[in-house]
C-alpha cells in the first residue's frame, strides 16, 4: 500500500464538475484580477471566521510582510516571536529592519512558551508574534493579557490553522483563529486545511483603520487607481484561486471534522507505542489536525523506513529559525533554545487528509510498530 503524504486530486476528483463550473466560470468573464469571485470569498471568509474585515492577498507569506509593515514593525523595533517554526514568521519581521527576538516552545503544543514572553519585553518591543502551528492555538489569553500591560500589538500567525478556535479559561464563547488580536492572517497554499490550486493569503481585522491600510497596501499603495498614498506591494489573490477556495470552503467544516477522525484514528492505534509521543492539546480550544506529529525515537531511522514501505512524512521542522545561516547577525547559539532544539530532532508528521481512510492510517501505524519491534 501506498500512503502519500498529501494528495489534492482525491477531493479534485470528488467535486471535479463544481470545481471546473467554478474555474470556467472565471476564464469566460475575462476578469482574472479582483474579479467578483474575489469580494465574494473576502465576505464569506469574513462571516466564517467572525472577522470584521477580510482582505485577500497573494500569499500567506504576503500577509505577514504586509501586516507586519501595517503594524510598524520596522526599523529599531522588536517583535517576539518562536523560532520553531517556517521561515516567513520571523522573516516578515526581518524584511522590514526589525529584530525577531525569540522565546522558546511549550513542549507539549510546539507553540510558544507565553510565560516567557513577559521576560523578553523590552523599550523597543513592538509586537508579539505568536504562530498557532500544526493542530492548535497558542495560549491567547497569557499573550493577550501581557500585550495589554504594555501597550503592544498582536498579529497572530493562523497561517496553519483556518477552523481552530479558542475559548480559554474566562471566555464567554469560541473566536476563530486570527481575530483575537490586532491582525491575523492565513494562507491557502495547496496543503492548508483551506488550500487552493496555488498561492494565496487573507489578512483579517476588527480594526476598520487597520483593514484600509490592508486594502491599499495589496495595491501599491494606492487609496484609488493611479492615486498612491503610501509605497505598498503587489499582491492580489487571483480570481481563480477565490473560485476554487469558493467551492472549498462550502465543504470546510466537513473536511475539519474528518481531519479530527483521522487524527483520532493515529491515537488510537500509537497510544500503546513506548517508543513515541503524541502532540497534546492544551487550553479550552477547538484543535484542527492540518497536521498530526509524532516525538520519535530514532526518527531519521524510522522515516526512512516509512519510505520504503511507501509511506510520505515530513520534518516540521528541522532546523530551528535561530540556527538558520539567514539568521546568524543575531548571534543566537546552540543551547539557547533547548525545547525546540531538542523538538526539531525528534518529531514526525505523518500523513493527515480529509480523504485518507482508517486503513490507510491503520498501515501507517503498523508499519511504525514494526519498525520498533523489528
Amino acid at each position: 500500500m501506498e500512503v502519500k503524504f498529501f494528495t489534492p486530486t482525491r477531493q479534485y476528483n470528488e467535486k471535479k464538475d463544481e470545481f471546473n463550473k467554478a474555474i470556467q466560470n472565471v476564464l469566460e468573464s475575462g476578469n482574472f484580477i479582483m474579479g467578483k469571485e474575489v469580494a465574494d470569498f473576502e465576505k464569506a471568509i469574513a462571516e466564517y471566521t467572525g472577522a470584521k474585515y477580510a482582505i485577500s492577498v497573494a500569499s500567506g507569506t504576503d500577509a505577514l510582510v504586509i501586516a507586519s509593515d501595517i503594524l510598524g514593525f520596522k526599523a529599531n523595533k522588536e517583535v517576539i516571536t518562536s523560532p520553531f517554526t517556517f521561515l516567513a514568521s520571523a522573516s516578515c519581521i526581518a524584511k522590514h529592519n526589525a529584530k525577531p527576538v525569540f522565546v522558546d516552545i511549550d513542549e507539549d503544543t510546539f507553540n510558544i512558551d507565553a510565560n516567557k514572553i513577559e521576560e523578553k519585553i523590552g523599550p523597543n518591543t513592538a509586537g508579539i508574534l505568536p504562530i498557532h502551528l500544526f493542530c492548535q492555538m497558542s495560549d491567547m489569553d497569557k499573550i493577550m493579557d501581557v500585550a495589554s500591560k504594555d501597550n503592544l500589538y498582536v498579529l497572530e500567525d493562523a497561517a496553519e490553522a483556518f477552523g481552530m478556535k479558542w475559548k480559554g479559561e474566562n471566555g464567554l464563547q469560541y473566536k476563530h483563529s486570527g481575530t483575537i488580536g490586532d491582525m491575523g492572517i492565513f494562507s491557502f497554499f495547496p496543503t492548508k486545511t483551506l488550500g487552493g490550486y496555488g498561492d494565496g493569503g487573507m489578512i483579517v481585522t476588527n480594526d476598520e483603520y487597520l483593514a484600509n491600510m490592508a486594502k491599499m497596501f495589496k495595491v501599491h499603495g494606492a487609496s484609488k487607481k493611479y492615486h498612491y498614498d503610501y509605497i505598498g506591494y503587489n499582491s492580489r489573490l487571483d480570481t481563480i484561486q477565490a473560485a476554487v477556495l469558493s467551492v472549498k470552503l462550502k465543504y470546510i467544516d466537513d473536511a475539519l471534522e474528518k481531519r479530527n477522525s483521522a487524527a483520532n484514528w493515529y491515537r488510537e492505534r500509537l497510544n500503546d507505542c513506548e517508543y513515541i509521543k503524541v502532540q497534546n492539546v492544551k487550553g479550552v480550544q477547538r484543535p484542527v489536525y492540518y497536521v498530526f506529529n509524532i516525538l520519535a525515537q530514532k526518527r531519521d531511522e524510522l522515516a526512512a523506513y516509512l519510505k520504503e514501505n511507501g509511506i510520505g512524512t515530513s520534518i516540521y521542522y528541522p532546523i530551528p529559525l535561530h540556527l538558520q545561516k539567514c539568521f546568524s547577525y543575531l548571534n543566537y547559539k546552540k543551547g539557547d533554545f533547548p525545547v525546540a532544539e531538542r523538538v526539531s530532532t525528534e518529531i514526525l508528521a505523518l500523513p493527515i487528509y480529509p480523504e485518507i481512510t482508517e486503513d490507510e492510517v491503520d498501515f501507517v501505524c503498523q508499519t511504525i510498530k514494526k519498525f520498533y519491534t523489528k
